[in-house]
């Protein structure tokens, strides 16, 4: 990997220069990993932004306690198959968060 050309090419293409790019393009190459994020993280994430809503009135919403949530949202605990399910669905279709009512 030539990490000056390539360095060069991303600043090209941004208009302006990347502060650590060609540190981070050597770690990289070097397969140092930074944070990475499991699929169930991204969905829990990207469902609950398309909500618009907190990680506490989220948690609210799909009746499961908020340090669950975070833990989900985390990485630390994978959550179970009928909360994927449930993600999945909401993530295609985001209106059905309204049915799910108040939390108790």
């Amino acid at each position: 990997m030539n990490i000056e050309k390539i360095t060069a090419a991303i600043e090209a293409d941004a208009g302006e220069a990347i502060p650590d790019l060609k540190t981070s393009l050597a770690e990289m190459e070097a397969g140092l990993a930074g944070r990475t994020y499991t699929p169930e993280q991204l969905l829990i994430t990207e469902v609950r932004q398309t909500l618009k809503v907190s990680q506490a009135r989220f948690a609210g919403l799909i009746d499961t306690p908020l340090a669950t949530l975070r833990d989900w949202e985390q990485g630390r605990f994978k959550p179970a198959g009928a909360v994927l399910c449930l993600l999945r669905l909401l993530s295609k279709h985001p209106e059905m968060a309204m049915d799910l009512g108040e939390p108790n």
